[in-house]
């Protein structure tokens, strides 16, 4: 054990002498959850909107009246002179809303929605379903106030459960924790790993009485230790500048961090092992540890949005548990109940790195 202690003094004195490596291992992390916490956002707002309206009649106007009373629309155009098809491929609008001559007298007749037409720029797929979501709850909202007491007997109510308010940052703030947290934990210890055999002092540890057991685990007590301060100052970020706090029990996040952060330590430590050069480490860590983390751990869009092909990667990937445990501890606060395999899939995915870069280790100790 004092083999160990003393391997993780010696890291942490090199790390320390490295001052502006420090510096950015802890600022870095607080830049970028500030970035993901103001630019990533899954609401559409403010969309450009044309409407062509061919029936000029009051009941036309108040149906455009209740896009106008929306704060999803920014209508630039509407007349029966607006050529929305143009304005579409000048990319003025992102959608726009024909209604057609017959428009009253269809309502009028049938007591049902008449037929109105809306094009809408599919360029961004996901932004063209989201206006078309708006467009149709806005028909919906004109069509009840128009019918007034002729509305259907059942009426849905309907309750949102843990974030009422739909707010994005409850959904992305407590991931962007777990991707902010990702990548310079396993970048350091891979460096530091991959810098020992540019410099050739890896040699030094070989000759000493270090076993490779304790040569791991003093290296990754190290980072270990850096990792868990970003935690904790990240965590302080997102209360002071997002509100962000917990509402339930916070033992299972604290547990997963201390794991989450020991498979990003192990995982870097095993590509430096298995790169040796520093520039290389870089990648192989930025690609493993950052992007794979980013575009499949759920951060963004649902798990089961990713093709199938490639979906069972999640599995392997720390990130993807992670986020559902900071998710639990930041929205819904279910605690144990709801969270206990999150927690048991990152103490397998920890054995399982450990055990990687250990046989890594041991294989080069004994020269093979």
């Amino acid at each position: 054990m004092k083999r160990v202690f003393a391997q993780t003094v010696k890291e942490l004195t090199q790390l320390g002498r490295d001052r502006l490596t420090l510096t950015l291992a802890l600022v870095l992390p607080l830049i970028l959850l500030l970035l993901f916490g103001f630019a990533v956002s899954l609401e559409v707002n403010k969309i450009n909107f044309a409407i062509q309206d061919l029936n000029l009649t009051p009941t036309s106007r108040e149906y455009i009246a209740t896009f106008e009373r929306t704060n999803k629309f920014n209508i630039i155009a509407s007349g029966p002179e607006v050529n929305v098809s143009r304005l579409l491929d000048k990319g003025s609008v992102a959608a726009g809303l024909i209604i057609p001559p017959e428009f009253s007298r269809d309502l009028k007749r049938s007591e049902r929605a008449a037929e109105v037409q809306i094009l809408v720029d599919g360029t961004d797929a996901n932004t063209a379903n989201i206006v078309r979501g708006y467009a149709k709850a806005t028909t919906n909202a004109f069509l009840e106030n128009l019918r007034g007491s002729n509305s259907p007997l059942v009426s849905l109510q309907s309750r949102l459960w843990y974030n009422p308010g739909l707010e994005t940052l409850r959904y992305i703030g407590p991931g962007a924790i777990a991707i902010t947290v990702t990548l310079f934990p396993a970048l350091l210890a891979g460096l530091a790993t991959a810098k020992e055999y540019e410099q050739g002092t890896i040699i030094q540890v070989y000759a000493s009485s270090l076993t490779g057991t304790e040569y791991l685990l003093g290296k990754a007590a190290a980072f270990w230790l850096v990792g868990m301060a970003e935690v904790l100052f990240v965590n302080i970020e997102a209360w002071l500048f997002f509100g962000l706090h917990f509402v339930g029990d916070p033992t299972p996040m604290i547990l997963s961090s201390m794991l989450y952060i020991a498979c990003s330590v192990f995982w870097g430590i095993f590509l430096g092992c298995n790169t040796k050069v520093q520039s290389a480490a870089i990648q192989a860590i930025a690609f493993t540890a950052f992007l794979l983390s980013l575009q499949l751990s759920g951060f963004i869009y649902p798990i089961t949005n990713i093709p199938i092909a490639i979906r069972w990667i999640s599995n392997i990937i720390p990130a993807r548990y992670y986020i559902e445990l900071t998710r639990d501890a930041y929205a819904r606060g279910i605690g144990w109940l709801g969270v206990w395999f999150p927690v048991f899939a990152l103490t397998l995915l920890t054995s399982l790195f450990f055990f990687l870069a250990w046989r890594k280790v041991q294989k080069m100790q004994l020269g093979s």
